[in-house]
């Protein structure tokens, strides 16, 4: 393995004669490996050869900004792959409770959740019942099926102007809004001007 990683080189079983290849490795994990290195629990000169571009992608507990839009792609494919004719709609106040939802299974647990919601729906809005692990969460709401579902845009910007209001419009900073979303304090502003949301001096 590690003369195919810095080498880029193989040998066939009984042959005597290297054969170059061209390779591109991906390895993912969700150790942290250079503590792991440092503790005697990772091979070194394995790390050094992987080490080469990392990207860390945070935990989704980390980006709960993106939970609206991953849970309407999931919901979309994961319907194509069970053959709905009509992806259910979502139950009015869900994406609320998904997005505080501390998520220790990250996106796997959501998709999991929104298949097990997909299998059980029966074409009722998805209200998500069972959230950590199959047990029932007594805080979702459980709303009327005749509630129309709302758009996107429109589900984020009541979330945020709700987190707003409990920070009292602070935005940044020890007890803002994007400290309570889990988001940078730039990305937070960003989406909030694209969905006219006001703050600061605006905001007063």
């Amino acid at each position: 393995m590690l003369r195919v990683l810095q080498y880029k080189e193989i040998e066939r079983v009984g042959g005597t004669n290297p054969i170059s290849v061209d390779i591109r490795l991906v390895a993912a994990t969700n150790r942290n490996l250079d503590e792991m290195v440092k503790a005697k629990q990772f091979r070194e000169d394995l790390w050094f050869r992987l080490n080469v571009f990392p990207i860390l992608i945070p935990p989704l507990s980390e980006r709960k900004e993106d939970i609206p839009a991953l849970v309407h792609h999931l919901i979309k494919r994961k319907s194509q792959e069970l053959r709905l004719p009509v992806p259910p709609p979502l139950a009015h106040g869900v994406i609320d409770r998904l997005m505080a939802y501390h998520w220790p299974g990250n996106v796997r647990e959501l998709e999991n959740v929104i298949e097990r919601a997909l299998i059980l729906s029966k074409g009722q809005p998805l209200a998500f019942d069972d959230l950590a692990g199959g047990k029932p969460d007594r805080s979702l709401i459980h709303v009327e099926a005749k509630e129309a579902p709302l758009k996107l845009d429109e589900v984020t910007s009541q979330h945020i102007r709700r987190v707003l209001e409990m920070t009292k419009g602070k935005v940044h900073g020890k007890g803002g809004a994007a400290e309570a979303l889990g988001i940078n304090p730039s990305t937070l502003r960003n989406r909030m001007n694209q969905l006219g949301i006001p703050y600061g001096r605006r905001r007063q």
